[in-house]
Parts: structure tokens; C-alpha cells; sequence
């Protein structure tokens, strides 16, 4: 997934947002409707997390220092999990609480047609922009399945557009339902529920996307096929007889730290032990790229026929080793 920012969406979801917010918030002074507050409200936060997004992406471009050696690349996930609590506190929570207090203190909403109308407006630019995320996050999702991508996906950005833009899209049908069921009924306390529906589903998004990015923030491996890529590559280099450890991590979204451990050709030299060394690591480059930090080290096996495999577990050795020409 490397190189997908998703910088597109998130500026489509900013402009959508801000715009949508002002019209939400002259409809909310005109109405008094308690949903058409909770969704300014819900607008307001999604427009403040775009920008917070755009900060961690610029934020991640600056220079390794002496304090920070790999680099700056996690404040992206650092700022995709503070979006995660504004969107579970000033999201989920005020429309929550906005919703009880006009469910316990009912009041006569003003003339609805206002709030109507913004709402289908607001529902038309949300579909564009989640049209504009999905078009984003399709290249790539792959072949794997949506809720598979937001479970797995490295770069923070994209999943983070795409839960917002889908809450968004369903809180304008729901506060919608709640405004037309209010003045169907003449009972204002619709109106409260769509606030409260509006605010479970912004605290059910600001959750699952908390529980992401904090397994990122405190550091994922590499996926399962460059897990296997990288072994391949260590595999065909000529002097590696096996791997006896491997781990990796991502500190980015396009940075990933790998430690290996190999067992090489008995007879070589240091001088050849040092060349097979950066045979390995660039064999690994070419097939990940994104592999910027590498460190591989010679070592001896455990056990005959067992190998150190990653997360410390011992197992046979992936194939037969290869027999030293001294053998």
C-alpha cells in the first residue's frame, strides 16, 4: 500500500465538510432541532480531522534527528488516533448527550424545510466524497475485502476517510429520518432519538478506528506476502544456507524496519561474510521497497534441521539448507 496518501480524499472530504458545516449550523439557528446540531457538530469535527490528517502528513516528511533516528513517519498514525478520540468525544458523545438532554426537555421545532434541505444537499456532497475515497482506497484494497482493508491497511489516511465519510452519510439519513418522523408526529423527541442514533454510530467509527491506530502507533509487521517476499529474497541469495530469524515492523505507512538473522556458507571470509551480508539486504530491497531500514546479521543454527523463526518460534527449516562446498 505504499505511496497511497490518500491526500485526494482527504482535501475532497475537507472542502465537502467545512461547507457543509456552516449550511448545517444556519439550519440548527433556524429549526432548533436537536440532529441538525449534533450533525454541525459531527461536520465540524470531520473538518477539523481532515486538517489533523494533512498535519500528521506533513509532519512525517521531516528529517531523521539524533533523538528521532528512523524518522517522524508514525505521526501519521499518531494524528489518525487523535481523529479517533475527536471523533469519539466531540462527535459521538456531545450528539449523544445533545439528544437526551432535548429527549428530557422536548422543545417545538421551528420550520423544517431548512434543515431538509441542507441535508439532501449535505447527503449529495458526502456521496461525492466518499465516491472520491473509494476511488482513493480502491487501488489499494486489492482484491481483499473493504472491512479486511480497514482491519489491515497500513497507511492510516485512507481508512480514516472512508469511516468518516460513510458515519457522515448515514448520520444525514438518520438525522433526516428523525426530522421527518418529528414533524409527521408533531413529537420533537424523533428528532432527540435521531441525535442519539447519531452519536452511537460516530462512538461505534471513533472506536474501531482508536483499536487500529493504536496496534499501528505501537508497531505492526510487514503483511503476510512481504513477510514471504522478504524470505524469498533472502533464499536466493548464494550464500545464505537459511533463515534463522526474521522480524520486521512498520515504522510508516512506506518505511519498514527489518532485523534478520542467516546462516551463510561456512568456508567464507570476513570479507565475503560482509558481501553476502549486502547481497542479502539488496536482494530485499528490490522486492520491497519500502524496506529502508534493514539489518542482517550472520548466525549459527539451534539445532540441526531447526531454524529461529520470527516471533522467536522454533520450526524445521523452510527447505532443505543448502550443503557447504567444503561438505
Amino acid at each position: 500500500m505504499a505511496g497511497h496518501s490518500g491526500k485526494k480524499a482527504i482535501v475532497a472530504a475537507l472542502l465537502a465538510n467545512a461547507g457543509i458545516a456552516v449550511a448545517k449550523f444556519v439550519a440548527f439557528l433556524v429549526t432548533g432541532a436537536a440532529s441538525m446540531l449534533a450533525e454541525s457538530i459531527h461536520s465540524v469535527a470531520d473538518s477539523s480531522n481532515q486538517g489533523l490528517l494533512l498535519l500528521g502528513q506533513s509532519r512525517a516528511r521531516r528529517r531523521p534527528s539524533p533523538e528521532h533516528p528512523f524518522g517522524y513517519a508514525r505521526e501519521r498514525y499518531f494524528w489518525a488516533f487523535v481523529v479517533a478520540i475527536v471523533l469519539f468525544t466531540l462527535g459521538g458523545a456531545f450528539s449523544m448527550f445533545e439528544g437526551y438532554e432535548k429527549l428530557k426537555h422536548p422543545e417545538e421545532l421551528g420550520s423544517i424545510w431548512w434543515a431538509v434541505g441542507v441535508l439532501v444537499f449535505a447527503i449529495v456532497l458526502e456521496s461525492f466524497s466518499l465516491r472520491t475515497a473509494i476511488r482513493e482506497s480502491a487501488e489499494a484494497k486489492g482484491s481483499q475485502s473493504w472491512w479486511s482493508f480497514v482491519r489491515t491497511a497500513k497507511t492510516p489516511e485512507l481508512p480514516v476517510v472512508l469511516l468518516e465519510d460513510i458515519g457522515a452519510l448515514f448520520g444525514l439519513i438518520f438525522a433526516l429520518g428523525g426530522l421527518s418522523l418529528a414533524e409527521l408526529t408533531g413529537d420533537s423527541r424523533f428528532d432527540a432519538l435521531g441525535s442519539i442514533v447519531i452519536g452511537v454510530l460516530l462512538a461505534v467509527i471513533g472506536i474501531l478506528l482508536a483499536v487500529e491506530m493504536k496496534g499501528l502507533l505501537i508497531g505492526e509487521s510487514a503483511s503476510r506476502p512481504d513477510m514471504d517476499a522478504i524470505r524469498e529474497a533472502l533464499g536466493t541469495s548464494p550464500h545464505v544456507r537459511r533463515v534463522l530469524d526474521l522480524k520486521s515492523q512498520h515504522l510508516g505507512p512506506e518505511e519498514l524496519l527489518v532485523a534478520a538473522k542467516v546462516e551463510l556458507d561456512a568456508e567464507l571470509s570476513f570479507a565475503d561474510v560482509a558481501g553476502a551480508i549486502d547481497d542479502a539486504e539488496q536482494r530485499i530491497r528490490e522486492r520491497i521497497p519500502s524496506a529502508v531500514h534493514l539489518y542482517v546479521e550472520p548466525g549459527l543454527a539451534k539445532g540441526a534441521g531447526s531454524a529461529v523463526h520470527a516471533g522467536g518460534s522454533t520450526e524445521p527449516a523452510s527447505g532443505p539448507s543448502r550443503p557447504s562446498p567444503s561438505a
